[in-house]
C-alpha cells in the first residue's frame, strides 16, 4: 500500500505523445501525424491551418483546444482526461507541489502523534488521511480540487511508510534487523511498484486506479488485533505496565514461555534507568532539546544534510520516466526491480561493512554510476539506444534505492527511542522540502542535458564525505534518551569503520554530566 500510494501521482500525471487536432489529420496513423509536425517547434500546442504537400501550414488565429494522443494501451490521465496540456499542464504541477505541502505538514504532525500518543495509532490514523485523499481525488474534475485532493493525499505519502517502518525497527532482534527492514522493501513495497502501472492499464482510467488503490487500506482497521503498540516506547515514557501487556501478547502469540521474573525485572531496570536520568534532567525529551546536546546535535544535522541530498536523488531518478524512448509504463515497472538486489545488497552487506561502510560506499558508487548516465545521455540518441538508456536508469534506481533503504535505517538508529517519530519525522521533512527543487534540477537538462546527472553525482560524493561524522551503530546498544545519545559512541573517530577496524568496547566518558 505505501508504494502504490507514494507513486501515485506518478502513475496518474504519465502524458503519452500527442498533437494539436484538426479535421485534416482524421484517419492518418500517428506516424504520418508525426511527420507533419515535424518542422513545427511545439506540435502538441501548434494548431494547424491546413497541411500542403505533408506539410504542416501553421495558423496565426486561436489556440489549441483538442488533441489527438497516443494512449499506452488505452490508459487515459489526468492530464489527457481534464486536457492540461499546453498552459493548462501547469495545473497537474501545482497538484503535486500540493502533494509535496501537505507531505511537509503530514510528516511533522504525525511525527509528533507519534511519539505523543503511539506509533500504531499514528500510523492508522495517517494511512486512512492518505487513502481518504486518493478516493477525493478519483472524483474531482476542477484544479482547484485536485489540488485539495492531493494535498490530503500528501499528508500521509511518507508517514505511511516511515511509521511503518519504525514499528517494524523497535521489534526486531538487532541482529535481525537488517534483514527485517529490508525485506519488507525488497520483497512487498517491490511488489506493489511492479505491479502499480500494469493496475492502472487494466482499470484503464487515473480515476479507477486511486479508487481502487485506496480501499485495501480499509484493512487497517483491524491492524489492532493482530499488532501491539511499541514496548520500546511504552518504557521510554513510563508505561512499564503498558510495555509487559505488549510483551505477553506477542511471546503468546509466538508460543514462547517466559517467566514472570524476567518481566518484573524488566520492569525494575527501566525504573531505575528512568529515576536515574529524571536526577540529572528534568525535562522531558523533545526534538527541540536534542539541538542542545552538542554531539548529538552534530548528528541530526548531518542527517538532514544527507537527507536532502538521497530523497532529491531518488526522487528525480524513480519519478523521471518520460522521454527515454520506451513506455513509461514498461520503464518505470522494469526499473522497479532494481529494488530486488537493492534490498539483498543490504542485508548481505549492510551487517558486514556496517552502517557507515553502506551509508558512505552506496553515496559514492551512486555518484560515480550518475555521472556515468548523465554522459550517456548526453550522447546517445534515446530512440536508438532505449535498451542501453533503459538499463542504465534501472542502474541509477538501484544505487538510488540502497542509499534510500540505508539511510532510513541508519538515521532511525542514531535518534534515540524517546525522540525517535518525531526525529525521523523531522528528518525527513528536510528532505521533502529539498525535493521542491526536483524540477528545476531536471529543467538543468535544457542548459547542458548531463547536467542534472553531474549535479545530483556531485552531491551524492558530498554525502558520502559527511557520513564519516556519523558513528558505526552495527552491533551497539543503541541509545533511548538523550542523554544515551550524547555520549553514544564518543570514544570513536571518524575514520572508523567496523570493516577495517578491530571492534572498541564503548565506554562512556568519566566527566560530570551536566544538564542537556
Amino acid at each position: 500500500m505505501s508504494s502504490m500510494h507514494y507513486f501515485a501521482q506518478t502513475i496518474i500525471s504519465f502524458t503519452p505523445e500527442h498533437w494539436c487536432n484538426h479535421e485534416l489529420l482524421e484517419n492518418l496513423t500517428y506516424t504520418e501525424i508525426r511527420t507533419i509536425y515535424a518542422q513545427t517547434e511545439n506540435p502538441s500546442c501548434t494548431l494547424l491551418d491546413d497541411i500542403v504537400n505533408g506539410t504542416a501550414v501553421v495558423s496565426d488565429f486561436g489556440e489549441c483546444e483538442e488533441w489527438i494522443f497516443k494512449y499506452e494501451n488505452g490508459y487515459e490521465s489526468v492530464t489527457t482526461d481534464l486536457k492540461w496540456i499546453c498552459d493548462s499542464s501547469v495545473n497537474g504541477a501545482i497538484g503535486q507541489s500540493f502533494l509535496y505541502i501537505g507531505s511537509v505538514l503530514g510528516t511533522i504532525f504525525f511525527g509528533f502523534l507519534a511519539d505523543r500518543v503511539g506509533r500504531l495509532p499514528a500510523m492508522m490514523l495517517s494511512t486512512l488521511i492518505g487513502a481518504a485523499g486518493d478516493f477525493i481525488t478519483s472524483f474531482v474534475t476542477t484544479p482547484q480540487a485536485f489540488a485539495a485532493g492531493r494535498f490530503i493525499s500528501g499528508l500521509s505519502i511518507d508517514t505511511l511508510f516511515y511509521l511503518t517502518y519504525i514499528m517494524v525497527f523497535e521489534y526486531l532482534d538487532p541482529k535481525k534487523r537488517t534483514f527485517g527492514l529490508n525485506i519488507m522493501m525488497t520483497i512487498f513495497y517491490c511488489f506493489g511498484l511492479l505491479m502499480s502501472p500494469w493496475y492502472a492499464i487494466w482499470l484503464g482510467n487515473w480515476r479507477r486506479y486511486l479508487l481502487v488503490t485506496s480501499l485495501p487500506t480499509l484493512i487497517v482497521l483491524i491492524y489492532p488485533f493482530f499488532i501491539v503498540e511499541s514496548a520500546q516506547w511504552l518504557a521510554t515514557k513510563g508505561d512499564y505496565k503498558g510495555a509487559v501487556r505488549c510483551l505477553k501478547r506477542v511471546a503468546k502469540f509466538n508460543n514462547r514461555k517466559v517467566e514472570e521474573s524476567v518481566f518484573d525485572e524488566f520492569i525494575s531496570h527501566y525504573e531505575e534507568k528512568m529515576a536515574s536520568q529524571k536526577k540529572e534532567t528534568k525535562e522531558k525529551d523533545t526534538f527541540i532539546r536534542l539541538f542542545r546536546t552538542p554531539r548529538l546535535r552534530k548528528f541530526i544535522i548531518v542527517l538532514l544534510i544527507k537527507s536532502m541530498i538521497v530523497t532529491l536523488s531518488f526522487d528525480i531518478i524513480s519519478r523521471n520516466m518520460e522521454g527515454f524512448g520506451s513506455s513509461p509504463f514498461l520503464l518505470f515497472s522494469l526499473t522497479s526491480l532494481s529494488y530486488i538486489p537493492a534490498g539483498f545488497t543490504i542485508i548481505l552487506l549492510q551487517n558486514r561493512i556496517g552502517r557507515k561502510g553502506m551509508a558512505c560506499a552506496s553515496f559514492f558508487v551512486g555518484g560515480i554510476i550518475t555521472a556515468a548516465t548523465g554522459i550517456l545521455i548526453a550522447l546517445l540518441d534515446f530512440k536508438e539506444h532505449a535498451t542501453i538508456m533503459g538499463c542504465m536508469i534501472g542502474l541509477a534506481r538501484y544505487v538510488a534505492v540502497v542509499s534510500y533503504e540505508a539511510e532510513a535505517q541508519y538515521a532511525a538508529e542514531i535518534i534515540p527511542t524517546s525522540v525517535r517519530g518525531s526525529g525521523v519525522a523531522n528528518i525527513h521533512v528536510v528532505g521533502y522540502a529539498f525535493s521542491f527543487l526536483s524540477a528545476y534540477v531536471i529543467y538543468l537538462s535544457a542548459i547542458f542535458k548531463p547536467l542534472p546527472s553531474i549535479l545530483i553525482a556531485i552531491l551524492m560524493l558530498m554525502g558520502a564525505a559527511l557520513c564519516l561524522y556519523l558513528p558505526e551503530t552495527l552491533n551497539k546498544k543503541l541509545p533511548e534518551t538523550l542523554l544515551d545519545g550524547e555520549y553514544f559512541c564518543a570514544d570513536e573517530k571518524w575514520y572508523y569503520f567496523s570493516c577495517i577496524s578491530r571492534k572498541k568496547k564503548e565506554e562512556v566518558p568519566d566527566v560530570e554530566i551536566t544538564k542537556l
